[in-house]
């Protein structure tokens, strides 16, 4: 148990230490700095696309530090040494989807409100996308920690896992864009289920993973 308790302190200091804490706010503020320059200065039209770009932009933050969650241990032998002393992969993957969700979710519910009124969302769309975030980042984490698992082995591994998860977290996507719909309210419903599937689903995947990159 000690062994994982230092597992999730390391990968919450690799999160937010030297600066990587910023990484995905920063990618998300200036997705939604550069967007209005995309579309042009119409507020009714930031007003109905912006949500929509603030779950793509949320998606994208959640897979940029994949390259840090499970290589690193690969490389230095501390998943063998986990292996050996006896700790399941699956509980050393939900182990490191709880930090990855930790470490990157606060930060960009955080970063979410300059976002959002960048993004000229008002006050209602802003409380049901800080709530439809808040209950896709455990799914968000668990797609992280298994496209990182499946990519260690791989060279430019970030850019192969976004395309590997994509499918997965299409659902997460149309649900919580659809919760903004006035008359969509019932995705709330389907996106929490589709968060609590897929944050199950994750440890058991990414643990399958972690146990092919020793084979």
């Amino acid at each position: 148990m000690t062994a994982l308790v230092a597992l999730f302190w390391r990968d919450m200091r690799r999160a937010w230490g030297s600066g990587a804490l910023w990484l995905p706010v920063l990618f998300f503020l200036l997705v939604a700095t550069a967007f209005p320059f995309a579309v042009g200065p119409d507020a009714p039209l930031l007003r109905r696309a912006g949500g929509g770009m603030v779950w793509v932009a949320a998606l994208l933050a959640a897979l940029l530090p994949i390259d840090r969650l499970v290589k690193p241990d690969r490389d230095t032998g501390v998943l063998d040494q986990l292996a050996v002393r006896g700790f399941a992969d699956e509980v050393i993957a939900a182990v490191k989807i709880g930090a990855h969700g930790i470490g990157f979710g606060l930060p960009l519910l955080i970063a979410l409100f300059p976002a959002a009124a960048l993004l000229a969302q008002d006050g209602e769309r802003v409380e049901l996308l800080a709530a439809g975030i808040a209950i896709a980042i455990p799914a968000l984490a668990s797609l992280a920690v298994l496209s990182a698992a499946l990519t260690a082995n791989h060279k430019g591994g970030s850019a192969i896992g976004g395309l590997l998860i994509l499918p997965l977290a299409v659902p997460l996507l149309i649900f919580g864009a659809g919760m903004l719909d006035p008359s969509g309210r019932g995705a709330v419903k389907l996106l929490a289920a589709t968060s609590l599937l897929l944050t199950v689903i994750g440890p058991f995947a990414a643990g399958a993973a972690l146990r092919g990159l020793r084979e």
